[in-house]
């Protein structure tokens, strides 16, 4: 329901390549981090965003999106469903073409004013599962 193929193939292959994955740590246990790899093993630059900001994956990491200094395509969302619809916020005041909620996190409010707002949006769905079988 919140995860066609279509989007989920436009996002992935024409949305751009610049990621910014939010909840992104050093914490190798995290599914975030896993994610991360793999999103760049598919040619992504991911960018992190977390409160602390860390280099993670060789790719500096920012507090938060308004602190991005170029402009981020695509946004992941790994917080969760209380902090994501703030999240998606975000990623249409800064400009990103498209947003990614990961499995488990749903907001059907902010999927409703992101795609009002002209935005690509999944929900509840890992890029990292969908993105091998597009290649």
């Amino acid at each position: 329901m919140y995860a066609d193929d279509e989007t989920i193939r436009r996002i992935l292959l024409e949305s751009g390549d610049t990621w910014a994955v939010v909840g992104l740590s050093t914490n190798t246990s995290r599914a975030a981090y896993g994610v991360a790899g793999v999103l760049q093993r598919f040619g992504k630059r991911i960018v992190p965003v977390h409160p602390k900001a860390e280099m993670v994956h060789g790719e500096q990491g920012y507090a938060s999106l308004a602190d991005i200094p170029f402009p981020v395509d695509v946004v992941d969302v790994f917080v969760n469903g209380e902090q994501a619809g703030a999240v998606a916020d975000e990623a249409v005041a800064i400009g990103a073409k498209a947003v990614w909620f990961q499995l488990g996190v749903i907001d059907e409010a902010a999927y409703a004013r992101t795609r009002e707002a002209g935005l690509d949006m999944v929900m509840d769905r890992c890029p990292a599962i969908e993105i091998p079988s597009l290649h």
